[in-house]
């Protein structure tokens, strides 16, 4: 069932606000996310609200370059990232790590062959 959470990165000049049920989450093997050992749940663009900090995230494209993968410039962490569907619509990949008031410990993620792609 979908909570509310708030999320930013670790030196707080990012900040977000999110609604997502932590059951869905993975984790992905890809170049990118095996080496920043995030934790992600997705949600739709009406389910996530940066609070504050857009003029503090530098976007990173690779591969595709469909998917942007933001961090903050002062700490480097990687709160999120987004992505256009073909549908048109934005998904946010939320990096369940930079919520407050969760224990990451007690999720069960499930294992995505992000490298296969």
């Amino acid at each position: 069932m979908p909570q509310k959470y708030i999320g930013s990165c670790h030196c707080g000049a990012v900040a977000f606000e999110t609604e997502l049920d932590t059951a869905s989450c993975i984790t992905c093997n890809c170049s990118m996310c095996g080496r920043a050992g995030t934790v992600l749940s997705f949600v739709p663009e009406n389910a996530f609200h940066l609070q504050k900090g857009a003029d503090e995230l530098t976007d990173y494209l690779f591969h595709k370059e469909h998917i942007h993968h933001v961090f903050c410039q002062t700490c480097g962490i990687k709160p999120f990232a987004y992505a256009k569907g073909e549908n048109g619509e934005t998904t946010y990949a939320v990096n369940l790590r930079c919520l407050e008031n969760l224990d990451i410990d007690s999720l069960t993620p499930q294992k995505v062959d992000g490298k296969s792609y």
